[in-house]
Protein backbone atom coordinates (compact mmCIF):
# COMPACT_ATOMS: atom_id res chain seq x y z
CA UNK A 1 0.00 0.00 0.00
CA UNK A 2 1.46 3.33 -1.06
CA UNK A 3 2.17 5.71 1.82
CA UNK A 4 0.85 9.17 1.00
CA UNK A 5 2.40 12.51 1.69
CA UNK A 6 -0.39 14.89 2.71
CA UNK A 7 -2.69 15.27 -0.30
CA UNK A 8 -3.97 18.80 -0.88
CA UNK A 9 -5.36 18.57 -4.44
CA UNK A 10 -7.03 15.84 -6.49
CA UNK A 11 -7.57 15.65 -10.26
CA UNK A 12 -10.26 13.48 -11.85
CA UNK A 13 -11.01 12.47 -15.41
CA UNK A 14 -14.76 12.23 -16.04
CA UNK A 15 -15.71 9.51 -18.52
CA UNK A 16 -14.75 6.08 -17.22
CA UNK A 17 -13.41 7.60 -13.99
CA UNK A 18 -15.97 9.74 -12.15
CA UNK A 19 -18.85 8.48 -14.29
CA UNK A 20 -19.13 4.99 -15.77
CA UNK A 21 -19.41 4.93 -19.56
CA UNK A 22 -23.07 4.81 -20.54
CA UNK A 23 -24.23 6.28 -17.23
CA UNK A 24 -25.80 9.71 -16.83
CA UNK A 25 -24.19 10.67 -13.53
CA UNK A 26 -21.75 9.73 -10.79
CA UNK A 27 -22.79 7.14 -8.22
CA UNK A 28 -23.92 8.09 -4.74
CA UNK A 29 -20.67 6.67 -3.32
CA UNK A 30 -18.62 8.80 -5.72
CA UNK A 31 -20.52 11.94 -4.72
CA UNK A 32 -20.02 11.08 -1.05
CA UNK A 33 -16.30 10.62 -1.69
CA UNK A 34 -16.00 14.03 -3.36
CA UNK A 35 -17.88 15.73 -0.52
CA UNK A 36 -15.66 14.13 2.09
CA UNK A 37 -12.46 15.01 0.22
CA UNK A 38 -13.65 18.60 0.02
CA UNK A 39 -14.53 18.59 3.73
CA UNK A 40 -10.96 17.45 4.43
CA UNK A 41 -9.59 20.55 2.71
CA UNK A 42 -8.56 18.91 -0.57
CA UNK A 43 -8.95 20.98 -3.75
CA UNK A 44 -11.10 19.14 -6.31
CA UNK A 45 -10.30 19.49 -10.01
CA UNK A 46 -11.91 18.10 -13.16
CA UNK A 47 -9.45 17.13 -15.93
CA UNK A 48 -11.34 16.17 -19.07
CA UNK A 49 -11.27 16.14 -22.83
CA UNK A 50 -14.73 17.72 -22.77
CA UNK A 51 -15.34 21.41 -23.55
CA UNK A 52 -16.44 23.67 -20.67
CA UNK A 53 -20.06 23.72 -21.81
CA UNK A 54 -20.52 19.93 -21.57
CA UNK A 55 -18.91 19.31 -18.18
CA UNK A 56 -21.69 17.60 -16.20
CA UNK A 57 -23.00 18.82 -12.88
CA UNK A 58 -22.17 16.87 -9.73
CA UNK A 59 -24.94 17.66 -7.24
CA UNK A 60 -23.67 19.18 -4.02
CA UNK A 61 -20.07 19.39 -5.27
CA UNK A 62 -18.21 22.62 -5.99
CA UNK A 63 -15.04 21.91 -7.94
CA UNK A 64 -12.14 24.31 -7.49
CA UNK A 65 -10.70 24.14 -11.00
CA UNK A 66 -11.58 22.74 -14.41
CA UNK A 67 -9.01 21.50 -16.93
CA UNK A 68 -11.06 21.23 -20.11
CA UNK A 69 -10.11 20.37 -23.71
CA UNK A 70 -7.48 18.00 -22.26
CA UNK A 71 -6.24 21.00 -20.23
CA UNK A 72 -5.88 23.46 -23.11
CA UNK A 73 -8.35 25.71 -21.24
CA UNK A 74 -8.05 25.71 -17.45
CA UNK A 75 -10.12 27.91 -15.18
CA UNK A 76 -11.72 28.45 -11.80
CA UNK A 77 -15.12 29.99 -11.09
CA UNK A 78 -13.36 33.37 -10.94
CA UNK A 79 -10.62 33.40 -13.58
CA UNK A 80 -8.82 31.68 -16.43
CA UNK A 81 -5.62 29.95 -15.33
CA UNK A 82 -4.33 28.82 -18.74
CA UNK A 83 -5.50 29.30 -22.33
CA UNK A 84 -3.76 27.46 -25.17
CA UNK A 85 -5.72 27.32 -28.46
CA UNK A 86 -4.46 25.37 -31.48
CA UNK A 87 -2.61 27.57 -34.02
CA UNK A 88 -5.03 28.56 -36.77
CA UNK A 89 -2.85 27.29 -39.66
CA UNK A 90 -2.79 23.85 -38.07
CA UNK A 91 -6.57 23.85 -37.63
CA UNK A 92 -6.98 24.58 -41.34
CA UNK A 93 -4.44 21.93 -42.36
CA UNK A 94 -6.11 19.21 -40.29
CA UNK A 95 -9.51 20.07 -41.76
CA UNK A 96 -7.98 19.66 -45.24
CA UNK A 97 -6.22 16.43 -44.26
CA UNK A 98 -9.42 15.01 -42.79
CA UNK A 99 -11.35 15.81 -45.97
CA UNK A 100 -8.71 13.96 -48.00
CA UNK A 101 -9.43 10.74 -46.08
CA UNK A 102 -13.19 11.26 -46.11
CA UNK A 103 -13.55 12.33 -42.51
CA UNK A 104 -15.53 15.33 -41.21
CA UNK A 105 -14.16 17.37 -38.31
CA UNK A 106 -15.81 18.70 -35.16
CA UNK A 107 -14.38 21.95 -33.83
CA UNK A 108 -14.71 23.13 -30.25
CA UNK A 109 -14.34 26.67 -28.95
CA UNK A 110 -15.06 28.00 -25.50
CA UNK A 111 -18.81 28.45 -26.02
CA UNK A 112 -19.84 26.09 -28.79
CA UNK A 113 -19.01 23.18 -31.03
CA UNK A 114 -19.73 22.49 -34.69
CA UNK A 115 -19.04 19.96 -37.41
CA UNK A 116 -18.75 20.03 -41.20
CA UNK A 117 -20.37 16.64 -41.84
CA UNK A 118 -21.68 13.38 -40.40
CA UNK A 119 -19.54 10.37 -39.51
CA UNK A 120 -20.70 7.22 -37.68
CA UNK A 121 -17.50 6.89 -35.63
CA UNK A 122 -17.64 10.56 -34.60
CA UNK A 123 -21.35 10.33 -33.79
CA UNK A 124 -20.77 7.30 -31.56
CA UNK A 125 -17.88 9.14 -29.88
CA UNK A 126 -20.15 12.08 -29.06
CA UNK A 127 -22.82 9.72 -27.76
CA UNK A 128 -20.44 8.44 -25.05
CA UNK A 129 -20.63 11.84 -23.36
CA UNK A 130 -24.33 12.32 -24.16
CA UNK A 131 -23.70 14.79 -26.98
CA UNK A 132 -24.85 14.99 -30.58
CA UNK A 133 -23.03 16.09 -33.70
CA UNK A 134 -24.20 19.52 -34.83
CA UNK A 135 -23.46 20.42 -38.44
CA UNK A 136 -23.13 24.21 -38.68
CA UNK A 137 -23.47 26.46 -41.71
CA UNK A 138 -20.76 28.88 -40.60
CA UNK A 139 -18.14 26.15 -40.13
CA UNK A 140 -15.50 27.95 -42.24
CA UNK A 141 -15.85 31.18 -40.25
CA UNK A 142 -15.93 29.28 -36.96
CA UNK A 143 -12.71 27.45 -37.90
CA UNK A 144 -10.88 30.79 -37.91
CA UNK A 145 -11.87 31.59 -34.31
CA UNK A 146 -9.98 30.33 -31.24
CA UNK A 147 -10.23 26.55 -31.49
CA UNK A 148 -9.08 24.51 -28.53
CA UNK A 149 -9.84 21.01 -29.75
CA UNK A 150 -10.73 19.10 -32.89
CA UNK A 151 -12.46 15.73 -32.83
CA UNK A 152 -12.27 13.28 -35.72
CA UNK A 153 -13.62 9.78 -36.15
CA UNK A 154 -10.67 7.68 -37.30
CA UNK A 155 -8.62 4.57 -36.71
CA UNK A 156 -4.94 4.32 -35.86
CA UNK A 157 -4.06 3.61 -39.50
CA UNK A 158 -5.34 7.09 -40.40
CA UNK A 159 -3.39 9.03 -37.77
CA UNK A 160 -0.39 9.92 -39.96
CA UNK A 161 -2.54 11.18 -42.83
CA UNK A 162 -4.70 13.22 -40.48
CA UNK A 163 -1.78 14.98 -38.76
CA UNK A 164 0.48 15.53 -41.78
CA UNK A 165 2.11 18.99 -41.87
CA UNK A 166 0.36 20.21 -38.71
CA UNK A 167 3.29 20.65 -36.29
CA UNK A 168 1.38 22.91 -33.92
CA UNK A 169 -1.15 20.21 -33.06
CA UNK A 170 -1.00 16.80 -31.40
CA UNK A 171 -3.26 13.79 -31.35
CA UNK A 172 -4.53 12.16 -28.18
CA UNK A 173 -6.92 9.22 -27.94
CA UNK A 174 -8.68 7.14 -25.32
CA UNK A 175 -11.00 5.26 -27.74
CA UNK A 176 -10.03 3.24 -30.83
CA UNK A 177 -12.50 4.87 -33.24
CA UNK A 178 -11.94 8.59 -32.67
CA UNK A 179 -9.34 11.10 -31.57
CA UNK A 180 -9.04 14.46 -29.87
CA UNK A 181 -6.56 16.90 -31.39
CA UNK A 182 -5.00 19.44 -29.05
CA UNK A 183 -2.13 21.96 -29.16
CA UNK A 184 1.32 20.39 -29.55
CA UNK A 185 3.06 20.31 -26.19
CA UNK A 186 -0.31 20.53 -24.46
CA UNK A 187 -2.16 17.83 -22.57
CA UNK A 188 -3.37 17.17 -19.06
CA UNK A 189 0.16 17.02 -17.68
CA UNK A 190 0.89 20.62 -18.67
CA UNK A 191 -2.49 21.74 -17.35
CA UNK A 192 -1.78 20.15 -14.00
CA UNK A 193 1.55 21.98 -13.80
CA UNK A 194 -0.28 25.28 -14.41
CA UNK A 195 -2.94 24.53 -11.78
CA UNK A 196 -0.41 23.38 -9.18
CA UNK A 197 1.53 26.60 -9.74
CA UNK A 198 -1.68 28.61 -9.41
CA UNK A 199 -2.40 27.08 -5.99
CA UNK A 200 1.25 27.07 -4.87
CA UNK A 201 1.31 23.30 -4.48
CA UNK A 202 3.87 20.63 -5.38
CA UNK A 203 3.25 17.48 -7.40
CA UNK A 204 3.85 15.42 -4.25
CA UNK A 205 0.75 17.03 -2.75
CA UNK A 206 -1.38 15.97 -5.73
CA UNK A 207 -3.25 12.81 -6.63
CA UNK A 208 -5.00 11.99 -9.92
CA UNK A 209 -7.37 9.31 -11.18
CA UNK A 210 -7.82 8.32 -14.83
CA UNK A 211 -8.59 5.49 -17.21
CA UNK A 212 -7.59 6.46 -20.77
CA UNK A 213 -4.43 7.08 -22.77
CA UNK A 214 -5.04 10.83 -22.59
CA UNK A 215 -4.71 10.49 -18.79
CA UNK A 216 -1.15 9.11 -18.82
CA UNK A 217 0.54 12.53 -18.65
CA UNK A 218 -1.85 13.52 -15.88
CA UNK A 219 -0.97 10.50 -13.75
CA UNK A 220 2.73 11.18 -14.31
CA UNK A 221 2.41 14.88 -13.42
CA UNK A 222 1.27 14.19 -9.84
CA UNK A 223 2.90 12.52 -6.89
CA UNK A 224 0.30 9.73 -6.84
CA UNK A 225 -1.26 8.60 -10.12
CA UNK A 226 -4.06 6.05 -9.83
CA UNK A 227 -5.46 4.01 -12.74
CA UNK A 228 -9.01 2.81 -12.61
CA UNK A 229 -9.64 -0.93 -12.68
CA UNK A 230 -11.32 -0.40 -16.06
CA UNK A 231 -8.33 1.57 -17.41
CA UNK A 232 -6.44 0.50 -20.52
CA UNK A 233 -3.31 -1.55 -19.89
CA UNK A 234 -0.91 1.22 -20.91
CA UNK A 235 -2.43 3.45 -18.22
CA UNK A 236 -2.18 0.73 -15.57
CA UNK A 237 1.46 0.14 -16.55
CA UNK A 238 2.54 3.69 -15.63
CA UNK A 239 0.27 4.22 -12.62
CA UNK A 240 1.47 4.13 -9.02
CA UNK A 241 -1.51 1.95 -8.15
CA UNK A 242 -4.71 0.53 -9.64
CA UNK A 243 -8.01 0.93 -7.80
CA UNK A 244 -11.26 -0.90 -8.44
CA UNK A 245 -13.26 -0.03 -11.55
CA UNK A 246 -15.58 2.96 -11.78
CA UNK A 247 -18.59 0.64 -11.62
CA UNK A 248 -17.24 -0.69 -8.30
CA UNK A 249 -16.74 2.83 -6.88
CA UNK A 250 -12.99 2.40 -7.10
CA UNK A 251 -12.11 5.98 -6.16
CA UNK A 252 -14.29 5.86 -3.04
CA UNK A 253 -12.68 2.64 -1.83
CA UNK A 254 -9.16 3.84 -2.61
CA UNK A 255 -9.68 7.08 -0.71
CA UNK A 256 -11.22 5.24 2.21
CA UNK A 257 -8.42 2.65 2.37
CA UNK A 258 -5.75 5.38 2.23
CA UNK A 259 -7.47 7.58 4.83
CA UNK A 260 -8.09 10.45 2.43
CA UNK A 261 -11.71 10.40 3.55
Amino acid sequence: MKKHKPIKIAFFDIDGTLIALGQESASDKMLECLKRLKANGIHLCIATGRPPFVVPAFPGIEFDAFLTFNASYCYTSKEVIFSNPIPSPDVQKIITNAASIGRPVALAGIDRMGCNGYDKDLDDYFTISKQRITIIEDFDAFSKEKIYQLMVGCRESEYDSLMKDAPGAALTAWWDRAVDIIPAGGGKGLGIEKVLSYYGLTKEEAIAFGDGTNDIEMLQAVGTGIAMGNATENVKDIADAVCKSVSEDGIYHYCLDHKLI
